[in-house]
């Protein structure tokens, strides 16, 4: 299990480190963390900054591909042991490249090992780079060069977010290096969906979580604790998901807040209260309003019968 460090004082070292934010932990950031886990006698430990530094300057709240939960049980899957999260404050932030090597890399994380991606900075002003890590890590510092894999884009989280909001998943799947997953609680919702024949679980995610483009997905469904695939699943899809405000259906008392729903095929059952995976897919059409309920079951169906195709 994954030891989550506000502390700095309550970390286990020597460590080896991986450093940056990793927000996705997309195939780019993989590659960073891989060089820490080689040796034994130091613990494999990921160190990052809480909040995002661009989130402590403009002082909006940034979305997420993997809000703090997600990164973590990632990361135990990778075999890092320890998540570090430095409370990046303005005093951190004041520091100079050399301060922060000296204070915060050294003295207190006892790294042996440093691993980074090539253009990370770091220090007052961002005026450290992997020059000044190389000067005291020398061969001990693997610096993980640009990727260019998938039409000639760099992987990158903003890359990711913005393949996302196109509902371009193939993509987004791709940099990743896994489908896309929604994690949430499911919650009540309006009840319509068993009226017209087609139950959903409403599930309420972190609120950190970015989510895609507005629309209808197809999905896989699994139990968050246990893994178990929730109904038989036909060619990897086993429901659909809308994502957006429901306009044929729209709640009159908050007409613009958005939902999550997932009409699970042969299920029937009580979710209330489980957690639930949601896997993305593929992206089958944007929302739009219909004139009425029967035109808005007809697609439901025909959204179910393109799923599996």
């Amino acid at each position: 299990m994954v030891l989550l460090i506000s502390d700095i004082q309550q970390i286990t070292v020597p460590t080896a480190i991986a450093l940056g934010n990793f927000d996705g932990l997309h195939r780019g950031h993989q590659r960073v963390i891989a060089p820490v886990l080689a040796n034994p006698s130091l613990v494999p430990t990921v160190v990052t900054f809480d909040p995002h530094p661009q989130e402590f300057f403009s002082k909006i709240p940034r979305l997420l591909l993997t809000p703090l939960p997600e990164k973590a049980a990632y990361l135990e899957k990778l075999g890092i042991k320890q998540l570090v999260l430095l409370p990046f404050t303005a005093k951190l932030a004041q520091l100079s490249p050399k301060e922060f090597i000296d204070q915060i890399l050294i003295n207190q994380l006892h790294a042996q090992e440093v691993s980074v991606g090539f253009n990370f900075r770091f220090g007052y002003q961002r005026a450290g780079s992997v020059a000044d890590l190389a000067e005291i890590w020398g061969d001990r510092l693997d610096i993980i060069s640009e990727q260019v894999m998938f039409n000639g884009v760099r992987i990158s989280s903003s890359t990711i977010r913005e393949a996302l909001a196109m509902g371009d998943v193939s993509r987004a799947s791709y940099l990743l290096g896994r489908n896309y997953i929604l994690t949430g609680t499911v919650i009540t919702g309006q009840k319509l969906g068993r009226t017209i024949g087609f139950p959903t679980a409403n599930i309420q995610t972190h609120p950190q979580k970015f989510l895609p483009r507005d629309g209808v997905y197809a999905v896989r469904v699994t139990n968050n604790l246990t893994g178990d695939l929730i109904a038989p699943t036909i060619n990897e899809v086993n429901g659909v998901m809308n994502i957006g405000i429901r306009p044929t259906i729209a709640n009159s008392e908050n007409p613009n807040q958005r939902a999550i729903e997932i009409h699970i095929f042969n299920w029937q059952g009580d979710l209330y209260g489980s957690e639930i995976n949601v896997e993305i897919i593929k992206f089958l059409r944007p929302e739009r309003k219909f004139a009425n309920l029967d035109q808005l079951k007809a697609q439901i169906k025909a959204d179910c019968e393109q799923a599996v195709l």
